[in-house]
């Protein structure tokens, strides 16, 4: 590679890679000894199901890029897609590796406990009969075992459904591959009779019958397996123009489609014999490098149903203690809210303050006489929602409602297409976004008629109208009158209604045209101060170009930026003459980190926004996004102390390193968990002075607080 092509991807590294040392955050959750154990076997669960994830759409993304495009060259690293996928292929394999550790020994802690994923063989005489019968009841008549031959083509394995799979051989001594679904009409596990938290997995039990399954043949070796499925879907505007259907048609037409995408990962238990693989490989098309071995359970989602089925003393030691969001403290329950926000602006600050007050405000528009309508952008919705319900009332009221209901939303469309008809039954006006671009903003407009006037109460977000995300992500809700933001939040449904992303904003600023450019024009603004520059960003990743050379050119003016991302990170920190000032802080805590907030500046001239998107390049390039300045005093110094609190962090922070590695930060004096802090403080009064202004050098950037290579290995 040319010195000059070198020199242009010296400060960004790839996007997938930085996403696995994400995850490892997830997992290296499961080795902290300060989190209780059935915490722990989560924290393996969301691991497993953010790397499904991961293979359905990044990686099918790659390999549908590495066939279609395979010159096509990544802007972080210069790489091909093909050289990209090598590199997740060969990363993955480490971290399943810790994953079995880590699961082996929390698994070993909870027997201690009394909950027990048994094998078989451990079962007791009394629980080998109920089990016995329990399968002759309730799991043999659902089974529909399969012979793979000559005579039988191989059946299409669903997307991460679980399978017995076993090497049989005839009377004649030829070999067959045999299937056997686990129907996932069956609850994950069975618990024993009398003994709460001993309990024998599903595909378990299915496997210890397997030999009895396949009369005439026998049974030589066995495996649990499940595959992975390319569930990246690509919409074609162009076949809906043609077509004449709706959006909604179609879309439940390629969801049809997704199941039977190509397998871009396969998992097994445990690891099988040559000829038993080779017919695996030869049958399921995989490649050695897309064939993951795994002992702990390849489904793990098992762990939530676990929780719920122990005795709640069991149950509630082994668990963080329950936390209920509160209402805020400046908000008086027996009063108006509309009347309270028309006073002065209120922030809410998911999950530690309730989403009941936003609830609240909607009923309250749905009854009022002096209502005109409700407009509001939906990207994802909870199964059973209030705030969907409310609206129809709205409708039902009389009120003219309209929703923008995102269908493409991934793997909530089939959800969403089930709300936009109820919506539309009750009256609702539903819209299904712009061509090429999803609707990921989140605004709510509420529009009253005063006399002759019209005003407004506007709600804008950086998380989904989703009740039940609204207490497992920090997200932040505005509630304004102002009345500036409300005539921008009108021409912005406007806009929509007919397509127009050209819109011209005096307040918002909206993705694809303005977000963008207002956060180049923000970081050029502190540039133009040079030492006395400062930026400092929440969000949850960071992989736009154009953004991230924007801050390294800050950097080499002398701004101090502090970036607070979750996951991705495409910018390397710490890089001699060109990242020297950026400092990137990981959180990963019970709760996840949603929430966005961007300030440029310090004290009482910082400029604050709170936004629904990230520094990617899918928010700001093709999305519809809103970005809202903070005007209201008390509520911007609430916004900077929680910056300054995510700061100070030194319990589940880590930062990030110039070769992309990632190191715990530790504290000499006091231990700082700000998720704990948000809890256990209203963030509504008294507000804490603005952070200082950080020091230079990686060691001395926290106030004295050094580091250390992120978890150890787990403990035996």
């Amino acid at each position: 590679m040319p010195e000059r092509e070198k020199e242009q991807y010296s400060y960004t590294q790839n996007r997938e890679l930085s996403w696995l040392r994400f995850n490892r955050r997830v997992l290296e959750e499961a080795g902290d000894e300060s989190v209780p154990l059935l915490e722990r076997l989560k924290f393996i669960s969301i691991f497993t199901s953010n790397l499904d994830e991961f293979f359905m759409v990044r990686v099918g993304n790659l390999f549908d890029l590495s066939l279609m495009s395979p010159d096509d060259i990544d802007n972080k690293t210069g790489e091909t897609p093909m050289e990209q996928l090598e590199e997740v292929y060969s990363v993955v394999p480490g971290l399943i590796e810790i994953k079995n550790r880590l699961y082996t020994d929390v698994a070993a802690l909870l027997r201690q406990e009394g909950v027990c994923d048994l094998a078989h063989e451990e079962l007791t005489p009394e629980e080998k009969r109920y089990v016995s019968t329990y399968y002759k009841a309730r799991i043999l008549p659902v089974l529909s075992p399969q012979i793979v031959d000559t005579h039988h083509p191989f059946p299409h394995l669903a997307n991460k459904a679980l399978y017995v799979a076993a090497l049989l051989r005839s009377k004649k001594g030829s070999a067959s591959l045999g299937l056997v679904p686990v129907p996932p009409s069956l609850p994950p596990f069975l618990n024993m009779p009398n003994e709460p938290g001993r309990f024998i997995r599903m595909e378990t039990i299915v496997q210890q019958q397997a030999p009895a399954l396949f009369g005439g043949y026998r049974l030589e070796d066995s495996c649990i397996l499940c595959a992975t499925r390319n569930a990246d879907l690509s919409f074609d505007s162009e076949l809906l123009e043609d077509s004449g259907e709706d959006l909604r048609s179609q879309m439940s037409k390629l969801l049809k489609k997704r199941a039977s995408l190509s397998v871009v990962r396969l998992e097994l238990d445990r690891k099988a014999g040559g000829e038993f693989m080779k017919l695996l490989k030869n049958r399921i098309r995989v490649e050695n490098r897309q064939i993951y071995v795994d002992q702990a359970p390849l489904d793990m989602k098992y762990a939530y149903d676990l929780v719920k089925s122990l005795p709640a003393e069991k149950a509630a030691a082994l668990s963080f203690p329950p936390y209920a969001p509160r209402w805020p403290e400046d908000l008086d329950r027996k009063t108006s809210m509309i009347e309270q926000i028309r006073r002065r602006d209120r922030l809410l600050f998911f999950p530690f303050d309730s989403v009941d007050p936003f609830l609240r405000m909607l009923s309250e528009a749905a009854e009022r006489p002096d209502v005109i309508s409700i407009r509001i952008t939906i990207y994802r919705l909870a199964t059973s929602s209030k705030i969907a319900h409310i609206l129809c009332k709205a409708a039902e009221n009389g009120k003219e409602v309209t929703v923008l209901m995102e269908l493409r939303a991934r793997f909530d469309e089939a959800n969403n297409i089930s709300w936009s008809r109820l919506l539309e039954d009750s009256g609702c006006q539903v819209l299904y976004g712009v061509e090429d671009y999803k609707c990921h903003s989140k605004i709510c407009l509420i529009t009253m008629r005063r006399g002759d006037k019209l005003s407004y109460i506007t709600q804008i977000g950086t998380g989904n109208y989703n009740e039940r995300t609204n207490a497992m992500y920090t997200d932040l809700s505005l509630m304004t009158a102002n009345e500036n933001i409300g005539l921008d939040g009108t021409v912005f449904f406007q806009n929509m209604l007919v397509g127009n992303l050209d819109g011209a904003y005096e307040h918002l600023y909206v993705a694809p045209v303005g977000l963008k450019n207002k956060l180049l024009e923000m970081i050029r603004g502190e540039i133009a101060k040079g030492q006395e520059g400062y930026i400092c960003i929440k969000a949850n990743a960071i992989t736009e170009r154009e953004v991230m050379d924007q801050l390294s050119e800050a950097s080499q003016a002398g701004v101090q930026i502090q970036l607070i991302l979750r996951g991705i990170c495409c910018l390397r920190p710490g890089i001699a003459a060109r990242t020297e000032n950026v400092h990137v802080t990981s959180i990963v805590g019970r709760y996840l980190e949603h929430a966005r907030i961007y300030c440029f500046g310090r004290g009482r001239n910082a400029q604050l926004f709170i936004a629904s998107a990230d520094m990617m390049t899918r928010n700001l390039n093709r999305r519809v996004e809103i970005m809202c300045p903070i005007y209201d005093g008390e509520v911007r110094e609430q916004l900077l102390w929680i910056l300054h609190t995510q700061l100070g962090d030194n319990v589940k922070a880590s930062s990030l390193l110039p070769d992309g590695s990632y190191c715990r930060k530790v504290n000499t004096l006091a231990p700082c968990s700000s998720q704990e802090v948000f809890m256990e403080k209203t963030i509504h009064k008294p507000y804490p002075k603005e952070p200082e202004r950080p020091r230079k050098g990686l060691h001395r950037l926290f106030g004295g607080w050094k580091t250390r290579p992120s978890k150890q290995k787990p403990k035996s």
